[in-house]
């Protein structure tokens, strides 16, 4: 079968990698694809907003699965464009993806099917916002309605924070019209994970619990970030937890959007607190996480064409999503002064002796070729160095021995992903 995956990022990379390794996918395209894809797959030349393109390609080139990477052209309805034309796809339809189209639909779809969540209220009106932060006082949460790349979301500690984030969203509009809308929200406690899960609608089949680190430098210092790394599983997320994580969330929630009439197909991703009242759900996304999915298809037993077809088609009750007993851990290499401003054109090194590591993959997310052909940098976070491993300690020597044979002028990556799992562990 042809495959064609949208977007150019290291979550693509990874879903390019992996489908590679499908019996059953003899040809994959990946629109636009960085240089990393280009070594499993037939990059073109489309953006991944461009819908039209994106369909004209799959039905010329009778593409028999579209997979979409990236969050925004699912809010944008791709899924409904797609299969208007009788072609196969695999995401939410744009409806079902407002659950990450709109924090404040989210979390008012969370009340309403009783999904444990942190006390909120919605604002259109930032003076409102500011009056409600100063009854209700610090630490609180404010989160921009709209997708905002995984930036949208302020922990403040204090008032001027709150009132700062309140401003800079809402009236200097940083992000647009995302930011208009703001929910403000009770500040939780605890372990946070990504839970992630396949669903056709009816049934659910959840994949390992990840856990990713926001903040840009160790010891979780340092401004927050799209993601400098993964690990799975997380020893925390108990068995026990993952049924409670399963019955109380990601079930109520895939109910819950069955009621409006169309049914949720795709990845559900919850990020969720463990807390001392239980597991509480932070947010939904309705794509694979980034770098969520470049520790979880590492792990991955089963091929994942069949999974993918099976969600598109509604079979996948009969389909087996089986993961290996071994740990994975994912290092991001950023660009000097990433989350801020970066130079980009830095010329990488040690990509080929790192990747020839055994149990290593090195997934590109901000790369591109210079006009010598030499892979640069092109991004904030340029790459995700992978490995898994029997334990998470052999996993996390692996990871960071490959880390340090690759690099480029202004690298920097954290030195403690992963750590904590390691001392869970043992």
């Amino acid at each position: 079968m042809k495959v064609l995956v949208i977007g150019g990022g290291g979550r693509e990379h990874a879903l390019c990698w992996k489908l590679a390794q499908s019996q059953r996918v003899h040809k994959i395209y990946c629109a636009p694809g960085n240089p990393g894809t280009a070594t499993v797959a037939e990059n073109l030349a489309i953006e991944a907003h461009d819908t039209q393109a994106l369909l004209l390609f799959a039905e010329q080139h009778k593409v028999d699965l579209t997979v979409v990477g990236p969050e925004l052209p699912l809010i944008a309805g791709i899924v409904d464009a797609f299969e208007a034309r009788g072609l196969r796809i695999f995401g939410p339809s744009a409806e079902p993806a407002r659950l990450e189209g709109s924090k404040a639909y989210a979390k008012n779809l969370m009340a309403r099917a009783g999904i444990p969540t942190a006390a909120f209220e919605v604002f259109t009106d930032a003076d409102k916002a500011r009056e409600y932060v100063q009854t209700t006082g610090v630490p609180i949460v404010i989160k921009a309605d709209g997708a905002a790349a995984g930036k949208g979301v302020v922990v403040a500690q204090t008032m001027d924070e709150a009132n700062e984030a309140i401003a800079a969203m809402m009236e200097r509009k940083i992000f647009g019209a995302a930011g208009e809308t703001v929910v403000i929200e009770e500040a939780m406690r605890g372990e946070e994970i990504s839970v992630m899960a396949f669903v056709d609608g009816d049934t659910v089949k959840p994949m390992l619990a990840v856990q990713d680190h926001k903040r840009a430098l160790d010891g979780d210092r340092g401004a927050n970030t799209g993601g400098m790394g993964a690990y799975a599983p997380v020893p925390v997320a108990t068995n026990e937890v993952m049924q409670t994580v399963l019955r109380t969330i990601i079930v109520p929630a895939v109910e819950a959007i069955k009621q409006t009439g169309i049914p949720y197909r795709g990845v559900l991703y919850a990020g969720v607190m463990l807390t001392t009242r239980g597991a509480m759900c932070l947010e939904f996304n309705c794509r694979f996480g980034d770098p969520e999915t470049q520790v979880i298809l590492p792990l991955l037993q089963s091929d994942l064409a069949d999974i993918l077809c099976a969600v598109a088609d509604v079979e996948l009750e009969k389909t087996p999503v089986v993961f290996a007993p071994r740990a994975a851990v994912c290092v991001v290499l950023a660009s000097g002064g990433y989350p801020g401003a970066y130079e980009p054109g830095k010329a990488i090194h040690g990509l080929e002796s790192a990747a020839g590591m055994d149990a290593v993959a090195v997934f590109h997310a901000g790369t591109a070729q210079d006009d010598a052909g030499k892979t640069v940098t092109n991004g904030g976070r340029v790459l995700g160095v992978t490995a898994t491993g029997d334990t998470f300690s052999e996993a996390r020597a692996r990871v960071y021995a490959a880390v340090r044979k690759v690099g480029f002028d202004g690298a920097f990556y954290r030195s403690d992903i992963g750590a904590r799992a390691e001392a869970n562990a043992e």
